[in-house]
């Protein structure tokens, strides 16, 4: 159940009491943070030209719910993975030709960032829940060659409105 937040703007600002606070299923919602302060809880997939920092969190069972099969790039900022149940992988691209691939291993509790404009995808060991942040426009998909042999150019194309995975 993702519910939207329903706080009078003037109350934030001010601090006034009658303030409602009303859970919501952080693995059915997207947060997003925006630049004066004021969160909204809205629910997947996320739209499109968003403002400010956004935040998801996933039960992710298989590879397709996290796009294993694809890289992903936000130019506009960093991203935090967070593993907070289970044991993922995080895979950083070469920036380099003849540079090798880099591995993070992120087992429950753990996180990292990845820095600004890198390219990087998530692969689960086990069925895990995981969490990211960043800031979502410019973000783009390319989807992994198919084999060894595979050398033709990757498809690359803009974020589908899903929200962001790890």
């Amino acid at each position: 159940m993702a519910v939207m937040s329903t706080i009078p703007k003037d109350s934030r600002e001010k601090g006034r009491p009658g303030t409602t606070v009303t859970p919501f299923d952080l693995f059915a919602s997207v947060l997003h943070l925006h630049p004066d302060g004021t969160i909204h809880a809205g629910t997947r997939p996320a739209g499109s030209g968003q403002d400010g920092w956004q935040l998801t969190a996933l039960h992710a069972k298989t590879g397709a719910d996290v796009h294993a099969g694809h890289w992903q790039v936000h130019p506009g900022a960093e991203r935090v993975v967070c593993c907070l149940v289970g044991k993922i992988r995080l895979h950083l691209r070469p920036q380099r030709p003849g540079q090798r691939e880099e591995e993070i291993k992120l087992m429950a509790g753990t996180a990292a960032i990845v820095p600004r404009g890198r390219w990087h995808r998530v692969e689960l060991d086990i069925p895990s829940a995981v969490m990211a942040v960043t800031l979502p426009p410019g973000t783009r998909l390319e989807e992994e060659p198919r084999g060894p042999t595979d050398d033709g150019p990757a498809r690359v194309r803009p974020a589908s409105p899903q929200p962001p995975t790890a």
